[in-house]
């Protein structure tokens, strides 16, 4: 599915675009610089005094050394002289019952006595007791606007604005993809044709009695378009699109999922006819009870709140909720019971004629050379998702760019499929030994698959090193296979071994090149036996292998259903499966020793060779 290359504007459902939070940079700065002069003239610019206890000082008068004495309170603040003549400030304290004696020892030694008052200013008071609250309170709303720029929020619900939805709306003015733009999911638009007529003519349906789905389930592999198809109904209903991710519903804090969920259904009623998609929604629609945490855990308890929401619809409000996963086994049951999810669309990876239809969606903008051949690109695309096509067009632009051309030719085509499946070429070379080993092992996967039945074509071969393999040999269907002959997977694992064993043929050993063949083998033979009911000796039987649920807490759950009898079983048709097919390639590799040579040849002097070429090396005589 591919995805339009233009960027609509996105607004979060109340905040204005661009309109400035109350604490700007400048604001701060200025409320900073009170608080430094509140400082330094209340801190700095007070003289310092030296501390003098209440007998010294009494001493100090009696020398005759004190001049003046302040009293403010129980504090005594004066000067006294010393031996050198210099004047020295003084602050001292007198003891709590007071002293009778030391007014008239004063007045006997001719000190100048004034008094104050213990109490501030009314404005100093207020000003220590409420500039430190102010300036904590401006601190937490700059913290504030903060977090609600970064989340997108307005502020509104909460100190922080954590309980906002965080979604953003699509006006309809601001939604321009439409059907037109979304290529090879015709049968998934067509299931939602009457969504759209629902949410533009609601009352028709409302006259007969009918009632429309409140949730639709997109499920599908990553990158088949589940969000575009979402924002392309949006665009043809005409309503307003909100967008969110299930994850952004999750923060540290208890109970903000819930609000969140709570806030972004209150704006959609608001905005009625309107559409919700909630992308990625197994980050918090999981099944109940499979994890660590118990039944308050913050993800459970959003998803609680999702189910409450999606029952309270009323008959009138043509509110309609998309959602999209590519796990939808890990769905909680309550999500897909009638009333809710109750409606699922799939997408599976394009097709052939889907496939060539996305080409041409994507290449339509781009200049194409003549011998750019796209029907021939989309037979070489078999499993690419519509973001892979989009992927492999952007990368022959950037190809053609690089080298300076008006136009995108077929090899720059060739060349980005070949670096969307295997890599970027390497840099680095294989030392000559490993050359020659690589070509050894990817002639011996051509031979076995140009002379099996049941196998996919061999399109090209090649030794040049490609993201972490150090050789490659490409076999492309003729047609789509949605269903695997017995047949057709023995010849699969034959082509598989041949790499190994074409080394052990021509070199007289083996090396770890192979491993990625052997696992590839293995995980095959095991479901021939335990899933597909390919062996004589199991039978037509299925069991678990103990892959379906790959996450924490529900897989500890599963038990086996089959004891370790049968595991032995298992193990041993496996094994005997695999080595058949080992016997069967090292057969025809002997018998085909002098072809295997020229591919050898050939590769090693080529590099790459394509399909002709392949053919003509097999069928020459020596």
């Amino acid at each position: 599915m591919e995805q339009d290359s233009e960027k609509n504007q996105q607004h979060s459902p109340k905040q204005p675009a661009g309109q400035p939070g109350p604490f700007d940079s400048q604001t701060w700065f200025w409320m900073m610089l009170v608080f430094i002069v509140y400082y330094l003239f209340f801190a700095v610019s007070q003289p310092a005094r030296e501390s003098l206890s209440y007998s010294d000082f009494k001493q100090a008068v009696r020398q005759g050394e004190v001049s003046e004495v302040t009293f403010r309170g129980d504090q005594l603040l004066g000067t006294y002289r010393g031996s050198d003549g210099s004047q020295t400030r003084f602050i001292s304290v007198q003891p709590a019952s007071g002293d009778e004696q030391l007014l008239p020892l004063l007045e006997q030694q001719n000190v100048l006595i004034s008094a104050e008052s213990a109490e501030q200013p009314l404005w100093l008071q207020l000003l220590l007791g409420f500039l430190p609250w102010l300036l904590m309170i401006a601190f937490f709303i700059y913290l504030s606007r903060m977090m609600q720029r970064r989340m997108g929020g307005s502020g509104r619900d909460g100190l922080f604005g954590f309980s906002r939805s965080g979604a953003r709306l699509f006006e309809v003015t601001e939604n321009s993809v439409g059907y037109d733009e979304v290529a090879g999911a015709d049968s998934a638009k067509q299931d939602l044709q009457e969504i759209i007529d629902f949410l533009k003519q609601p009352e028709k349906f409302r006259k007969i009695g009918a009632h429309m789905p409140r949730g639709i389930l997109l499920m599908g592999p990553p990158g088949t378009g589940k969000t575009l198809l979402a924002k392309a109904t949006a665009h043809e209903a005409g309503v307003p699109f909100f967008s969110i991710s299930g994850s952004e519903f999750i923060e540290m804090f208890v109970g903000v999922g819930a609000s969140r969920v709570r806030d972004m259904f209150k704006e959609a009623r608001k905005r009625a006819p309107a559409l919700i998609f909630i992308d990625e929604i197994d980050s918090v629609g999981r099944m109940r009870g499979t994890g660590l945490g118990g039944g308050n855990d913050e993800r459970e308890q959003t998803l609680n709140q999702v189910l409450a929401e999606m029952d309270g619809f009323s008959a009138h409000e043509a509110v309609v909720v998309l959602a999209a996963t590519n796990r939808p086994d890990v769905l909680d049951p309550a999500l897909l019971r009638p009333g809710r999810f109750d409606r699922k669309v799939t997408l599976e990876l394009p097709q052939q004629a889907a496939r060539l239809a996305i080409l041409k969606v994507h290449t339509r903008k781009l200049p194409l050379a003549d011998d750019v051949n796209l029907e021939e690109m989309a037979r070489m695309t078999a499993g690419f998702s519509g973001a892979d096509l989009a992927n492999l067009a952007n990368e022959a632009a950037l190809l053609a760019a690089r080298r300076d051309a008006d136009e995108i030719t077929a090899e720059d085509m060739g060349k980005a499929h070949d670096r969307v499946v295997m890599g970027s070429e390497r840099l680095d070379m294989l030392n000559p030994s490993e050359r020659h080993r690589t070509a050894v092992h990817e002639s011996g996967h051509a031979l076995v698959a140009m002379m099996l039945p049941d196998t996919d074509p061999v399109h090209k071969m090649s030794i040049i090193p490609r993201g972490r393999a150090l050789g490659v040999t490409e076999q492309l269907p003729d047609e789509d296979r949605h269903n695997f002959t017995e047949p057709y997977v023995l010849s699969r694992l034959s082509v598989l071994l041949a790499g190994r064993g074409a080394e052990r043929l021509m070199l007289g050993n083996i090396s770890s090149g192979a491993a990625n063949d052997l696992e590839q083998a293995t995980r095959l033979a095991r479901m021939m036996v335990a899933q597909w009911g390919m062996s004589d000796k199991l039978g037509p039987v299925h069991f678990h292998l103990g892959t379906e649920h790959p996450f924490l807490g529900y897989e500890m759950t599963q038990e086996r259903d089959y004891s370790e009898f049968t595991a032995r079983r298992i193990d041993e048709e496996v094994r005997r499966i695999i080595t058949e097919a080992e016997r069967r390639t090292d057969e025809l590799l002997t018998a085909n020793k002098e072809a295997l040579q020229r591919l050898i040849d050939g590769l090693l002097a080529n590099e790459t060779l394509e399909r002709e070429e392949i053919s003509r090396l097999l069928k020459a005589t020596g």
